[in-house]
This record gives C-alpha cells, structure tokens and sequence, in this order.
C-alpha cells in the first residue's frame, strides 16, 4: 500500500513500498489518508508518486495510507443532475448541508445522485430491436421542460439485441433493460452511467454551428452574434461585470440546458446564483429556470485543486446532455481561477514555468477544454451542441496576459469587458470597439432566412449602427478640441444617434423586469426606430441647412425620453408607435 511521505498544501507525495504488488497509473484517482480524501495521481517517477488531493488536506500526516481505486477521476450522469447543485467534485450540497452545515467535512461521501428516489422510465425501443452505444432506449420526464433521455453507455463489441425492457418506476439502481449480443455477452442497462471527465465524450461527426444563439441581450444579439455550438471568450478585469454578463446570459439564452461551473468566484457570487435562479421564469415557457439548469459551485475558499476538477465535471455534463440531442450552454465563471491552480500545483512540483509563472502546458490544456465545444452528429442520431463560454480575469484589465491571449486564439467569439463602462452603470460592459465576433456572414445568413425582408433590414441597420458607433469614437476626440459648437448638423446627429445607440439600445437593465430580457424581434423594432430617426433627420437637413440648431432642435427632451423609454416597453406594436411619431416629428 501506498503511504503519504510528504504534504505540500493540495499537493500529496507518496512511496510505493519495495516488491508492491500494487502499480498506479497517471490520473488514477485515489482515496487518500484516514479521511479517504479524494486525489488523482498526476505524476509517477520511479517509486515516487505525486497526488493533487481536491480536499482541504489539513491534518494529514506522513504515513497514512493511501489506496488505489483503479478508475480515473469520473462523473454520475443520469437522472437528477437538471435542478441540482454540485461542488467541484460532484458532490451534492444540498445533501452535504443536511449532514455538514456551514463547511463540507473532508472526506465526506455522499452519492452525487439520489439513488433512491423513484422515477417513471418510459422505453422507446422493443424487445429484439438492435441498439448500440448512444442510442436512446427510453426516457424520463425529469422536468417539466426536459426529458432525460437514457442513452446507453460504452459497450463491448457486437450485435446488441433488446432481450427484455419495460416501463415503470425504477430507482438508479433498478435495471430497466437486458442486452445481448451474438457473442452470448450480456449487459444490464441502469439509468445511471460513469464517464471519466478528462475523456471527451464520442460523437458521429462534428460540424459547422448553423443555429444562432439568442442570449436576450442587445448588446450580444445585435453586435456580437455567437452560433450554437461556439466557444466565447469574455476577459474583463475586477468589477467589470463578467459574472453578471454571465448570468444574464444564462438565465435568459435559448440553450435548453445551462450548466455554470463557479470556478474559484466568490462564494457571495455563488450565493446569488443559488438564491436567485431558483425564483426565474424561463420568458419563452414560463416554467421555472432551474428546471433545465445544473449549478457547480467551488468558490473561492475551497480547495484549490478542484478548480481544475470543477471546469472537467461542468463539460463532461454538458457533454452528457449534448448526446441527447439537446443544445446546452457551459458557463466558465471564470477560466482564470482555474489557471491559477494549476499554476500553484505547478510550483509546488517544482516545475520549470513558463510566462507569469504558469506551466509550459497551460496553453494545451485550455485548448483541450474550449475544443470540447462544438455542433456535432450524436450516436442517438440528433444533433446536439455544446457552446461554451468562459470568463477571463486579466489582473489590472491586460488583456495581453497569458489566459487571455490563450483564451482569444481558441475562440471565435471575444466579448471585452469595460470596467470605464461599468464604472458608468453601463451593463452589459461589453466594449463595442474591441469585441468581435466571427459569425457576422453566417449569422446574416440565419437572420436574413429567419424573419425575411424585416431581418435583411435589421443586417442593414445593424451594419449602420456599428459604423455610427467607429465614427463616433472618433468624433468624440475631435470635440474636445472645437468643442460642440465646432460642429455641424451632420456631425450632430452623428453623436445624438450614436448616444441613442449606446444608451438606449445596448444599455440594458438587468433588474428591470421588462428589460432585462430582449426578444429578438423587440431588438429588430428597437435598432429599427433608432437608425429610422437618423435617417429621417438626415434627409431633413437638406431643407433645413440654414437653421444651424436643427439637429439640437429636434432631439428635444421629449424625443431624448421616448427613445429611452423603448426598451421598457414590452409590446412591439409600442415600439412601432414611437417609431411613427418620432418619423412624424422631423
């Protein structure tokens, strides 16, 4: 048996005795001590054994022992994951709390899924039909908004025939199918099924993401569009409004299930998730959100090293619901947390680092991460997509730092977040000038193909608003200098329409109840009205060239309020009526 020969923080040296029978292996996890805390072998050098434990390691002492499980470090995936609230490790809180208030005792075991709750499978295969891994052989109505598929896991091959499979309740232990094969194999089927997290799950075929992702925010839907089954990158220093941006996101998006990993955050962060969602209503089916949300909390006060484990137990479920057909959104709150751990497990090994002190393989291992997203042709034979979204924290807002420079190179879609903006109470901070997406032409294609003639001129207007906001960031410097009065009308209305664009329309109120979602066919009206005033005004200054107070003139107080008082208001035929009257006005 292995025994502890040093303890440094969450990194765990052993000995594997002389003429031990026992052989570890790289990323066999391992219960570790008296306490059996959970750790994975990350290193193996002659006799010498390095373990990064995913517990507080407080109280360990040389010569405890240490035993091998001879798995690598997995998930349970079945019913009971939608509603749930995990740590890093996949460990129940909830649970945990009714034995543990306050703090999770090291090594404390419970089951990640309630094993003896009873749930109605209903089977969508018959008895002699041919199956193989990933296909579906039933469901159950986990939710109100989901069924959850049971799907079958890996199995030996051959030709796997249904030999018995009813409905009725069963619990996760329960068998719910027999299998066979040619051979004579047999194979028990339960709704409950491990998956190793570092193990990306199969698919058929990848493909190109055609499906865009509404997320019920202007700023994101109209000027920085991200597809189904993208990775997005959202850098933003301290204060910047990252986990805010990633919550709206999340409750709101048209993605049927929402996986947040909180990922070293704040545990008053965390704290506002768990209190909050609970209490949402999905816009588009009124049921609650929870219903189609799994949380993963591992702020920042617990142990460092199940940073790591928590981004791995998030994909590996967003995986598990992806090849169900379904299109789920991973929020990574935040990527940078998750960098830091391996950065300190790294020193404590006494690696050789690379820039800022991170490990030469950082790059990689974000990469491998972020590759888990994508669009892709599933066993059951659906098409499922994972999008994921990660937060950066770039110290001081250096966007040139190694996470966030990584994280750009693997994404396509980089939301840039502005703490000057979020100083101003201008939420989501998104900076329009440094973020981009690379979606644009298929993002028309989908837009244009979705809500014809309307969504053509919605591109149009779209396309206009950014060359309004470019040319106003200009001219801002230049009335610095002349001052306003320098100006003429054209120069005017440039800065009134560009206010309107950023206050109006991008800015948005997340405790609003009206505005803190947008539908996309409200967002049409809203950029529709806005870039109609600048081309009507426009027109008009032909015919008024001699008034010089054109443009102040008609962008009185009134107009100023009722563009505002756009985005409250909840019908469409409103926004239109605005639109009529401010047309009516020039």
């Amino acid at each position: 048996m292995l025994t502890i020969t040093q303890v440094s923080g969450p990194l765990v040296t052993a000995k594997i005795p002389a003429n031990s029978g026992e052989k570890p292996k790289i990323l066999e996890t391992v219960l570790v001590g008296h306490k059996k805390l959970l750790g994975e072998i990350i290193t193996i050098d002659k006799d010498i054994v390095q373990i990064q434990v995913y517990e507080e390691t407080g109280g360990l002492e040389v010569g405890e022992p240490i035993e091998l499980m001879n798995e690598l470090l997995s998930v349970e995936l079945g019913p009971g994951l939608l509603a749930a609230i995990f740590d890093g490790i996949q460990r129940p809180l909830k649970a945990i709390d009714e034995v543990s208030p306050i703090f999770i005792q090291p090594g404390i075991r419970l089951p990640s899924l309630d094993y003896d709750k009873k749930w109605e499978f209903i089977p969508t295969v018959q008895v002699g039909e041919t199956v193989w891994q990933g296909k579906k052989v039933g469901y159950v109505q986990e939710t109100d908004l989901l069924k959850h598929w049971i799907i079958l896991p890996e199995l030996k091959p051959g030709n796997w025939t249904v030999k018995d499979i009813q409905a009725g309740e069963y619990t996760l232990k329960d068998v719910v199918a027999h299998l066979e094969n040619e051979k004579g194999d047999k194979y028990e089927v339960k709704m409950v099924q491990k998956w190793p997290v570092k193990v990306a799950r199969p698919y058929l075929k990848k493909k190109a993401p055609k499906k865009a992702f509404k997320t019920g925010q202007r700023v994101i839907d109209a000027m920085f569009p991200i597809i189904l089954g993208a990775k997005v990158s959202t850098p933003g220093p301290f204060g910047a409004g990252k986990t805010f941006t990633q919550q709206q996101v999340a409750k709101w998006s048209n993605a049927q299930v929402v996986v947040y990993v909180g990922c070293g955050e704040r545990g008053n962060e965390m704290t506002e998730m768990v209190k909050l969602f609970p209490t949402l209503t999905d816009p588009r089916t009124g049921k609650p959100i929870m219903d189609r949300t799994c949380l993963i909390a591992n702020t920042s006060n617990m142990p460092i090293a199940a940073r790591e484990a928590s981004i791995y137990t998030g994909i590996t479920i967003a995986e598990y619901f992806r090849d169900m057909g379904y299109d789920v959104v991973l929020m990574a709150d935040s990527t940078s947390r998750w960098a830091e751990a391996l950065r300190e497990i790294s020193q404590r090994m006494g690696e050789m680092p690379s820039e800022e002190g991170y490990p030469a393989y950082m790059s990689s291992r974000i990469a491998s991460f972020y590759e888990r997203a994508g669009v892709v042709d599933t066993f059951s034979e659906d098409e499922g997509s994972v999008t994921v979204i990660g937060t950066v924290s770039p110290p001081g807002g250096d966007f040139s730092e190694p996470i966030t420079q990584t994280s750009l190179k693997n994404s396509q879609v980089f939301l840039a977040l502005d703490a000057k903006l979020a100083s101003k109470r201008h939420y989501p901070s998104i900076n329009w000038n440094q973020s981009y997406s690379l979606y644009e032409t298929v993002f028309s294609e989908l837009v244009s193909k979705e809500y014809g003639d309307e969504g053509k001129q919605f591109i149009s207007d779209r396309k206009k608003a950014k060359t309004i906001l470019a040319r106003e960031s200009e001219l801002e410097e230049l009335v610095k200098i002349v001052g306003m009065d320098g100006l003429d009308n054209r120069d005017r209305l440039l800065l009134e329409i560009g206010k309107s664009v950023r206050e109006d329309f991008l800015q948005q109120n997340g405790f609003d109840a009206v505005d803190t979602y947008c539908s996309f066919e409200k967002m049409i009206a809203m950029l529709r009205t806005i870039i109609a005033v600048n081309d009507a005004v426009e027109s008009a200054l032909e015919a008024n060239r001699d008034n010089e107070n054109y443009v102040a003139e008609y962008f009185s107080a009134d107009v100023r309020k009722a563009l505002t008082d756009m985005k409250y208001k909840p019908e469409i035929s409103d926004i239109v009526k605005v639109r009529e009257d401010l047309i009516s006005r020039v």
